[in-house]
């Protein structure tokens, strides 16, 4: 695949993104997608390498050596059509996927891998900047109905599929817009709404009936659902639909029951991050949390943390500092020994460039303030010994806050919806359902399926897409008996 020799010839392209000073100004995009000379040339590193091992390294198993030829040869729509033939959504993942691809490139076992994601994120962008993102509706309809609750990547992708395969789909959302974690989970500087908003557009064409504002569930939570203007009991449902598929995405976050975590000031990232979203849509967000002028503390190295800072970064917080449990992880991975598998290695984020102090093995002791506000945060070092964590003697120090955020991970979706339907669930907190066999992603409730997040807890928008596309075949498989969908 690619130029033979390709990869001895050829250095890995990188992205660019817009300086510092100008992309912190707003919320928009600032990465830039290759050029079609460039592009080329990544897709020309492409190894032939016999036995592909990214395509396993991909959730959606993208079949890449085939576009990776296809661009370097110059055929985009082909390449197009190769990758929208296993993804839904490349113009999501183009963004903001970690490229588990790249770790399990065979190039990358002593060298820089193939730039895949950027090579997708620009396959993607040709086909919109020439019209060949169509809608494809279903030759015939099979006047079967389909409920899907939860409007994020995985419901999207079954929407699409099952819609595509001839039934009647109707996609819930309890949030006001539709798109799930995708419209008030990622910032709007990593992911464009119009870029959500252009494929929406599609789905309609094809036949997707969108329903935004609605709860589904016993009673709505007034926290959670403030924006819905509707509610649908679960057994309305079962009623007026032929199969139910729950994708519901991970919300809750972990909380850090330290002393003063009463205090004004501590807020969950996903209280932050989504009212910026909401202001971003031309909404007015009524005590928004802002980072202006503070000294601001986000407790949680993962992407969730990431997004904090850049956001505080934004709004123009007088100092950023970001804190991990974990020990602080080797600048480079032992190649020969993880790969072609997800390496543990330091990750800095365009957000961690922008601004932000990080620091390693720090565990939280307790928060300080007066008049009830936050004021400080004490923390101490820890020691990692044997995969067990103790706290190093005499190591307590203190870190202005006026604003701190909690990004430690999610620890279950949306249990009331699942409650609400009866639905088992795992040692997690997620629906009970399994992903082989015969009735593969089916809960023990009649006709009722759930994917994504949903099942498998906090994860990646790719696996989140993956889980829907499989969930849409055992949907089609139940309803029809049989399903030509893709597995």
């Amino acid at each position: 695949m690619g130029k033979t020799t390709g990869f001895l010839e050829y250095t890995r392209q990188k992205e660019a993104y817009l300086p510092v000073k100008e992309r912190v100004k707003n919320y928009r995009e600032f990465v830039l997608t290759l050029e079609t000379d460039k592009a080329k040339i990544q897709g020309a590193r492409c190894m032939n390498c016999g036995t592909p091992f990214c395509t396993t390294g991909c959730p959606v198993n993208n079949i890449i050596p085939d576009w990776n030829d296809l661009v370097y040869t110059g055929n985009y729509q082909q390449a197009l059509e190769t990758l929208h033939s296993t993804n839904n959504f490349p113009e999501f993942t183009g963004r903001v996927c970690p490229a588990p691809c790249e770790a399990a490139c065979t190039l990358n076992v002593n060298n820089d891998p193939v730039g895949i994601k950027s090579i997708e994120h620009f396959i993607i962008e040709k086909g919109f900047e020439n019209g060949w993102v169509k809608p494809q509706p279903a030759a015939r309809k099979t006047g079967k109905k389909v409920a899907i609750v939860g409007s994020g990547p995985a419901g999207l992708a079954a929407a699409q599929q099952l819609a595509r395969a001839g039934h009647d789909v109707t996609l819930f959302e309890k949030n006001d817009r539709i798109g799930g974690l995708l419209r008030y989970g990622i910032p709007g500087f990593k992911l464009n709404k119009d870029v959500v908003d252009r494929r929406i557009e599609q789905m309609k064409a094809e036949g997707v009936t969108f329903r935004p504002g609605v709860y589904v569930g016993k009673e709505p939570l007034q926290k959670i659902t403030n924006l819905a203007k509707e509610t649908i009991s679960p057994d309305q449902l079962k009623k007026d639909f032929d199969a139910i598929l729950l994708t519901g995405g991970s919300e809750q976050g972990r909380d850090l029951p330290v002393p003063g975590r009463e205090l004004d000031g501590i807020h969950f990232a996903m209280e932050f991050l989504p009212q910026q979203n909401r202001t971003d849509a031309g909404d007015k967000v009524k005590d928004q949390i802002k980072a202006t002028g503070k000294h601001v503390v986000v407790i949680g190295g993962g992407d969730t943390g990431s997004d904090c800072v850049g956001t505080s970064n934004r709004h123009g917080a007088v100092d950023v500092t970001q804190f991990e449990l974990l020990p602080r992880p080797p600048e480079q991975e032992n190649k020969p020994l993880v790969w072609p598998y997800w390496p543990i290695k330091l990750r800095t984020s365009s957000s961690h460039d922008e601004g932000c102090e990080r620091d390693w093995s720090v565990g939280t002791k307790r928060f300080e303030g007066k008049n009830g506000k936050v004021e400080k945060l004490i923390a101490a070092r820890l020691e990692w010994k044997d995969g067990k964590m103790s706290e190093v003697p005499n190591s307590e120090f203190e870190v202005k806050a006026d604003l701190v955020l909690l990004a430690m991970g999610f620890v279950a979706p949306a249990s009331q919806v699942l409650d609400a339907f009866g639905v088992e669930k795992d040692a997690r907190g997620n629906a009970k359902a399994t992903t082989d066999g015969e009735g593969c992603y089916k809960t023990n409730v009649d006709k009722v399926f759930a994917a994504g997040d949903m099942r498998r807890g906090q994860s990646l928008v790719v696996w989140a897409i993956r889980e829907g596309r499989q969930a849409a075949r055992a949907v089609d498989e139940f309803l029809m008996g049989s399903s030509e969908l893709p597995r």
